[in-house]
């Protein structure tokens, strides 16, 4: 079922009695959502993603703009009548009722031509079941499995409906790192092996870019960009985009453009010659520095952490936006510690540009 989001805003009333301005959660959302793709809406907490999926699911109505389901416009359209299957964070299971129970709940509540019988609803409900490996554990109660265990329930309830579209919010914040590693690859396999468009709603840019086909980054209400994962990583539309994605995250300097070249303090770490002299923000990755005793680059040593395949090199730089400047190189580089300096070489694909003053990629 493809979606589309057009022009899709919402307005809340200010809480604040002395400020009539209304509260804008939503600004002017327009995005097509392919068909049988899982798309990670990311952001951090405020930036309107959840607001997003509750429009989308019909629990929330939109101030303006409109929501198409195919060729069909579900704007006005109730919840119950859209085809959807919802999985919030806190899991919402029955407590006194059996897995298989709770799976089956949405299907009993069917009237008319669409009303099935039990035998029915077992066979679907087993079926669903096999698909997120919980078949061995349909006469326990919620209480009996482990959150990991009750997420799957919530999915398999979700997806015995046979929805046209799946909106995940959130499903993984309860689970302990360990889990959350797990299901959502099991959320990945399920989505791929049942071809439901998928909206998967996270603040957790690593949960949004394993997993997800396309990723639209948001913040307070407006899109800031949308694209493949790894496109989005390599090629920020703006300052916010840049440090919300990558963990470690990305390291901000001061700098300037000036005759052709990148300076960072009194540095000059890159050829620039094909910008203009300007004062801009300079993002470079963690991954981006190169170990090299006449590198470019010098900082104040800070200290080392080996990592296994990787060593985590701390270090302190007047021009950093940050106390500490992480890098990361390979495990195979020494580094001399006694030493009060180190000096870095810079990969120029993982060093990115921003104006200063409007953050913007330049």
């Amino acid at each position: 079922m493809e979606i589309v989001l057009q022009n899709l805003t919402k307005k809340f009333p200010s809480q604040d009695r002395k400020k009539k301005e209304e509260v804008v959660a939503v600004d002017n959302f327009n995005f097509v959502i392919p068909d049988g793709k899982l798309i990670g809406l990311l952001g951090p907490s405020g930036c309107g993603k959840s607001t997003t999926l509750n429009l989308i699911s019909g629990l929330q109505k939109p101030t303006s703009g409109r929501i198409l389901f195919g060729n069909e416009d579900v704007t006005k359209l109730p919840p119950e009548y859209r085809g959807i299957g919802l999985v919030f964070q806190n899991y919402a299971l029955y407590p006194h009722l059996t897995v298989r129970k709770n799976i089956t709940f949405p299907l009993e509540n069917r009237k008319g031509r669409e009303r099935l019988t039990k035998a029915q609803m077992n066979e679907m409900a087993d079926e669903v079941a096999k698909l997120v490996q919980i078949d061995g554990l349909m006469e326990r109660r919620p209480g009996e499995l482990s959150g990991g265990q009750q997420q799957r329930v919530a999915i398999a309830r979700a997806l015995v409906k046979r929805p046209k579209v799946l909106l995940l919010d959130e499903p993984l914040s309860n689970l302990d790192a360990r889990l959350r590693l797990q299901t959502r690859d099991e959320i990945r396999r399920i989505q791929r092996e049942t071809g439901i468009t998928t909206i998967f709603v996270t603040h957790d840019q690593d949960e949004a870019m394993s997993i997800s086909d396309q990723i639209v980054v948001m913040k307070e209400g407006v899109v800031q960009q949308t694209g493949k994962p790894q496109e989005v990583y390599d090629s920020p539309a703006n300052l916010f985009v840049a440090k919300f994605l990558g963990t470690p995250p990305i390291n901000v300097f001061e700098g300037r453009v000036q005759s052709g070249q990148l300076y960072i303090g009194k540095d000059a770490v890159l050829d620039c010659s094909a910008r203009s002299d300007q004062d801009v923000w300079v993002g470079i990755r963690p991954e981006g520095f190169a170990l090299r005793e006449d590198g470019p680059f010098c900082c104040e040593l800070g200290g080392v952490e080996v990592m296994g395949r990787d060593i985590s090199v701390l270090s302190r730089n007047p021009a950093s936006v940050n106390p500490m400047v992480r890098s990361i190189i390979g495990a195979g580089s020494s580094v001399d510690t006694s030493s009060p300096t180190i000096r870095f070489a810079l990969r120029p694909g993982k060093v990115f540009l921003f104006d200063k003053k409007t953050e913007a990629r330049i």
